[in-house]
Order: C-alpha cells, then structure tokens, then sequence
C-alpha cells in the first residue's frame, strides 16, 4: 500500500501534542503513542499519532495470531493495535471465564490512513494516496486546533455525586489469596505468579482525554498511550517495553522490582540504591529475565540471546523500577507475528513457569484481565514492530459508563503479603490520582 510522505517545522508550534490529541477526537478510531522524550536506548520517535482505519481486524481468540498472520502479510503496511491478556488462550490450552465489565475484543489492529510521526524539530505526515490531498489542510488545521478547557465536572456519577471507585477483591481476601499462592510456591507448583486486582467505577462517565492527559503529567512515562475505538478507551502511562523487533534484532525489557518516589532527594536516592540490591526484588527480576531468555530463544538464530542489562535502576515520576534488557536476533525470513506469538504474553505480568503460573493467576484473580496486561503498539511496513506492556492504564468503556484499573505485583517465596498490598497501592496512586483530581 503507497503512501504519500510530507515533512513539517514544528520549531515555533507551542502546545503540539495537546493539539493533535484534540484533532484526533474526530476520528473513530486513533492511538497516540509517547515516548515523553525518554531514551532508553531503543526510542524511534517523541510520539506517533495513527487515525482513521482504512480496514481493521477484531477477532476472539480462536486462532488469533493466525488471523493476524494473514492480515498483516496481505496489508504489507503500517498495523495500529493491541493484544489483550487473553490471546493466551490461543497458544495454550488455557481459558479465561471470569467477569469482564469493559467488553473490549480480544485483538483489534487497524490499517489507518493517516499517521503523523513526531521527531525531534519536525512531524512526518505519512497518508495514505487516496487521502493525501488532505496532508496541507490537516497540518493547517492542527496548527490552529484550539485546546479545549478542561471540564472541572467531567467525571461524574449518572446518579449524581462523586466517582466511586470500589476494589474488586476486598484487602483480606487479597491477604488470603497471597497466602494461597504462596502454598502453591512453597509445593513447587510454581516459583513465582503475577496476581493482580481490579478498582473499579460503575455509573460514570468521564472525559477520557482530560484523564489522560492528567495521567501523562503525573508520570510522564516512557510507553504512554491513548487508544479510542469508538467508545472504548485506553489512558495508558506505561514504563515497560514488552517487545521490539529492529531487522534481525529483538528487544525485550521487563520490569520487575518497585520503589516509592520520595520528596527529599538524598531520601530518594537511598531508596533507588537499596532497591538496585534488595535480594528479594532482584531475585523477582531475575526469575523473569531467565522466563524471557527461554521465551527468546524458540525463534532466536543459535547463542544470539543476550542479557544487555540485568537490573538496572530506571527512575520515573512515581517510583523507581528495576528493568532488564534482553536482546536476540532472528532470521529475516520469519514473521514478525511468530515473533510475538512465541512469546504472549509477557513474562513480567505473568510468573514463572509462564503456564502454571497463569493457570493460578486465573484461578485466584476475580477479574478478566482483558486488555490490562496486554500489549499495545505497532507493525511497520517491513514487519519490525514495538510493543509496550498494557500496566499503570484507566480502561473505560464509555457506553456502559465502566471505569477500571488495575495493578498487581510478582509473589515469589519471600513475599510478605501485607507488602504486596501496600505495592499495589504504590502503582495505583497515579490512576486514582488522575481520576479523582477530575471529580
């Protein structure tokens, strides 16, 4: 598919990406993707914006990579979208029955006829043919988008009132369920799970990009993302790359091991020092970055899998976070949609061994995961692709005026559950945050 590329001085455009956010809305179908000028060795672009679907394909999990397989080879262009948590229902004999109040499909990815690449001084318009006649007007019209002041009552109950958000599963039930997985660590079931819980509003309605945009400056992270499907939503600030495929190489970097952000500054750094030798944290990681090294290697060309780094301290607006960088390389002529399929979902947000442990997960989890711990990102033209990790995300289904978010964390044999929980809240703060400040 051809398509018409056109370049812009973006030097004396003030508030760029608020502008195109709001351009965006007119369209059914957009993703904003930002990197937040982070550079964590691996960044292609400050943000790409993608809109307006020219074909698309949303699909259950039955034979899903397949599907996707045969889509992206025909297309041979740019693909937009997401896999949720549970397209591991298609590599494994495994099933997802709990309850889901979002309704979101399974996998969504999306040809859209126009992106706009965002990169240091200038934006690339890269349009479709039969719509590049639209490339002047469109960049004239972003010039002069006017951004719309935020609404103070735009989060609000149907019935009246203030936003409330309820946890799915009670503090001591949680405590329970911690105790539980740890029986199965204990009997070598498994040697570590990710268990995550659901917040969630009912009855309410929001303004999704006045949440966003309030998220993205609580936490500036490097994988943010606004996803709008007509009235699904993604408000996404996520730290974690999940995978990324430049030519032969791939690159995964998962994260594992959380600290709180302090006020005082040589606090904050005694706390990133402890975090970068607390055992416990570290054996998390570690665990993780040999499920990832197995995970690579079924599509990586002999001895090519390598750990970059083995959990290096990355510091974001909120907390601290011990990252591993994981790299292989692959033959050119294997499918970037094996690539992924080989490795769904991601180890980070699912335990060690990577089946067992998400056979538990589903058991002690009272949430259908959906697209929370999932992926978001890309596919280019020549098949290499970036996809984030779908964590640290408000989820809302604006027709059935559903809010959700969710946060978990990696229980391992020196897990004290009470902490567990306190972590959880540590990575839910900016979500409810966001939310709340908008109430």
């Amino acid at each position: 598919m051809q398509r018409t590329t056109r370049t812009y001085s973006i030097k004396s455009i003030s508030n760029l990406n608020e502008k195109l956010l709001q351009w965006a809305q007119q369209y059914e179908t957009a993703v904003w993707l930002d990197s937040n000028h982070h550079n964590q060795g691996y960044t292609s672009f400050h943000s790409i914006l993608a809109v307006d679907e020219f074909t698309s394909i949303q699909t259950d999990v039955v034979n899903a990579f397949e599907k996707l397989k045969e889509y992206q080879s025909i297309t041979q262009d740019y693909l937009f979208g997401y896999l949720s948590y549970d397209v591991k229902n298609a590599t494994e004999n495994l099933t997802s029955t709990n309850s889901d109040g979002l309704g979101f499909a399974e996998l969504f990815f999306f040809q859209p006829q126009k992106i706009l690449f965002v990169k240091n001084n200038s934006i690339e318009f890269q349009y479709l043919t039969m719509v590049d006649d639209e490339i002047d007007t469109d960049f004239e019209a972003i010039c002069t988008q006017e951004i719309k002041q935020k609404n103070t009552t735009s989060t609000r109950l149907e019935n009246g009132g203030n936003i409330v958000i309820k946890p799915r599963i009670q503090k001591q039930d949680y405590l329970f369920k911690v105790g539980e997985i740890l029986e199965h660590i204990h009997k070598g079931d498994i040697y570590e799970a990710n268990f995550c819980q659901e917040f969630y509003a009912e009855n309410t309605r929001i303004n999704p990009l006045d949440i966003y945009e309030d998220l993205n400056t609580i936490s500036e992270a490097p994988f943010a993302t606004f996803l709008k499907i007509d009235n699904q939503y993604l408000l996404c600030a996520s730290p974690e790359r999940y995978l990324k495929k430049e030519g032969a190489k791939i690159i995964s970097q998962p994260i594992k091991g959380t600290a709180r952000r302090l006020v005082d500054l040589q606090e904050d750094q005694k706390t990133a020092s402890a975090l970068s030798k607390d055992i416990k944290e570290r054996s998390e990681n570690i665990m993780i970055v040999d499920l990832v090294r197995n995970d690579l290697s079924k599509t990586a060309s002999k001895g090519s899998v390598t750990v970059q780094e083995l959990c290096k301290v990355y510091t974001f607006e909120q907390v601290h976070q011990l990252i591993s960088t994981v790299t292989s390389q692959v033959s050119d002529s294997l499918s970037p949609i094996d690539v992924l399929q080989s490795t769904f979902p991601m180890g980070s947000m699912t335990g060690a061994p990577k089946v067992s442990a998400m056979k538990i997960i589903e058991e002690y989890e009272d949430t259908k995961r959906g697209l929370y711990s999932g992926a978001i990102g890309y596919i280019t033209p020549n098949g290499d692709f970036d996809f984030n990790v779908v964590i640290r995300s408000i989820l809302y289904n604006a027709q059935k005026a559903y809010i959700s978010y969710s946060v978990g964390g990696a229980i391992t044999a020196n897990s004290i559950p009470e902490k567990e929980y306190e972590e959880c809240l540590i990575k839910a703060k900016a979500m409810r945050e966001a939310l709340l400040n908008n109430a």
